[in-house]
Order: structure tokens, then sequence, then C-alpha cells
């Protein structure tokens, strides 16, 4: 088969190189697809941990949809951007209803949380769709060998690199050719210090003839970063804490949290406060969270708004944290 030199020497790297992930080989799109979202923004040591244990807690998409949000945030809690657990949780609900897993790039795409990327991956690792899946790690081996300038969080970017991907992708081996650029560009081609001295595009690679490995690929800067004040009372009584589960339509949705002020001042409450931390600093995509954390004692359960519930203090570890609270928590014995 006529196939390009670049698409040959990344498919003979791979087959030497490339990782032993526990989703590959095993033709299991719930797998696959779990694996995905789990890997959005998480490193792969620490997903592949997180896979193993909802893989045990939910061995199939029916499993996963018949469980409660509560649980999917619970084994969720410590990968962030919690989103993705309610939108993987919605989408096997989804699957379920269909009768079946999605084998079509269209229907993949119905699926909540389902964008080009992950439904051009499972597409093609599953069912052998001959769709380019391109991430981050293939915007920078293509931007770099090729010598692409163009910035990669432009529509105009999106549109020549996977037109670029695409035209690579040998039809026959498309989920194959996908995992090994995306292997390439984590261990070869890395976002600092690649491994230039050994690789085996460093001929052809216009990057490194060129000197500009570090300023590719290129991103136009677009995130304005807000900072927000958080307070959190942990109110202690007689064994009880007071929590609530985050709204809709916020960060951390779903996720549960102590006594939050994030305007106005401490309440008069008869009891005793300690400061515990303060100026804890949290950095979200958007925003920025800057949080004090007080320690409440009483005796009597002080009036609360009626979205806080009292719980035996033991019981916290039930309940899905946001890593805020977790750190803070984890600053004093409760």
């Amino acid at each position: 088969m006529n196939r390009h030199p670049f698409t040959r020497t990344i498919l003979k790297w791979f087959a030497a190189h490339g990782r032993e992930l526990p989703w590959r080989g095993v033709n299991n799109p719930y797998a696959i697809w779990l694996s995905e979202v789990i890997l959005q923004q998480t490193r792969i040591a620490q997903g592949t941990d997180y896979w193993t244990r909802f893989m045990q807690a939910f061995p199939t998409v029916q499993d996963l949809a018949a469980a409660s949000q509560d649980q999917v945030m619970l084994l969720w809690q410590g990968l962030g951007y919690y989103s993705r657990a309610r939108h993987l949780h919605e989408a096997a609900r989804q699957i379920v209803a269909m009768g079946h897993f999605p084998n079509t790039l269209e229907k993949l795409l119905s699926l909540k949380g389902v964008g080009d990327y992950t439904a051009a991956a499972i597409g093609s690792m599953a069912f052998g769709l001959p769709v380019a899946a391109v991430d981050g790690n293939v915007f920078r081996v293509l931007a770099r060998h090729f010598g692409l300038n163009t910035p990669i969080n432009t529509t105009q970017g999106k549109r020549q690199f996977t037109d670029l991907a695409q035209r690579l992708l040998p039809a026959d081996m498309p989920g194959t050719f996908n995992q090994a650029l995306m292997d390439f560009g984590a261990l070869q081609c890395t976002p600092t210090s690649p491994h230039c001295f050994d690789c085996p595009l460093a001929d052809t690679c216009q990057a490194h003839a060129q000197g500009t490995t570090a300023q590719l690929p290129v991103k136009q800067k677009t995130i304005k970063r807000l900072t927000r004040h958080f307070t959190y009372v942990y109110l202690r009584c007689k064994g009880f804490t007071a929590i609530r589960q985050r709204p809709a339509g916020d960060i951390w949705q779903g996720l549960w949290e102590p006594y939050l002020i994030e305007e106005g001042s401490l309440p008069q409450w008869e009891g005793q406060y300690t400061l515990i931390k303060q100026g804890v600093k949290h950095v979200l995509t958007h925003r920025t969270i800057m949080a004090d954390f007080y320690l409440f004692e009483c005796v009597k359960h002080p009036q609360l708004p009626p979205q806080y519930i009292w719980i035996n203090e033991s019981d916290m570890g039930n309940y899905a944290l946001p890593r805020l609270v977790e750190r803070l928590l984890e600053s004093f014995d409760y």
C-alpha cells in the first residue's frame, strides 16, 4: 500500500515503542470510550488507575447507566473537570436507551460530552472508521514536523490540522495510526525537551531544521482567568457536620461542600470559630479560587439555608468532594 513516508515511520515507531494500555487490543467500545473520557485533561498513570476502578465498579455500560450520580461522582473524585463525570453518566443512559453502542460517527457525536476527537478515537479504535483523531499530541507532532504555525485553537488551524491528519491516515489501520500518533507525541515529541536526538523523523522535521521546536505548535491566548473568594466553614456539632450539594450552572456541579460564604462575613452563631487555613489558592481552567477555611464548634445546630444537610462526620467519605475541599479537610482532624 502506498503510504506517506511520515505514516510509515510513525507506524514502525509505534510497533516498537507503543504503550501497553489495558483498553488497547480488547475491541470493547465501552472500555475505549471510558478511557478517552477519563484521559481528557488527565495524566496517563492517574487515568489508568481511575479507568481500572470504573471498570471494576461498572463492568458494562448498563452497570454505569444504572448507577446513581452520587456513585459516579464519588468514584470520579480527585480527577477534576467534574462535568466529564456527569456527561459520562448521561451518555451511558443514552447508549442503553439506543439498545447498542453507537458505531457511526454521527451517532457517537450525539452522545453527551463526545466531541469530534472522542468520536473519532472511539470510531477508529473500536469500529475501524477511517477518521483521524486530532488531540494535543497530534497537533504538536504535525505542527513541528510540517512546520505549521497556524494557531491550533482557531477554526482555520483546527481545519488545517484535521485535513492533514486525515490525508496521512491509512484507511486499513485508522485506530492503530491514531494511537501511534498520540503515543509519539506523548513519548517522543514531548511538549518540552523533545527527544530529537533519536527521533526517526528528525531528518524531515521542519521545526528541528529551523530550530523552532519550542515555538510550535502556536496557540492564541484567549483565556481570561477570574478570581473568586470562598470562605468555607466546617461546622462541628456533637459529631455532626453540615454540607450541601453544589447547584447546577456553576463549578463542581453535583459535588458536596461545607458551609460556604462567597459574599458577606462570618455568621454570628453561638459557638467558637478557629481559622484553619487562609489564602489557599486553587487554580481552575477559567478561574482562580482563593479560599479561607474555618472550623466552627457549637453545641446546637445553627439555622442554615434549606439546601444544607447534617451528616455524621464519619460519613464524610461517602460524599464526592471538590479537590479544594479535600485539601482543606486534610489540614485538620475531622
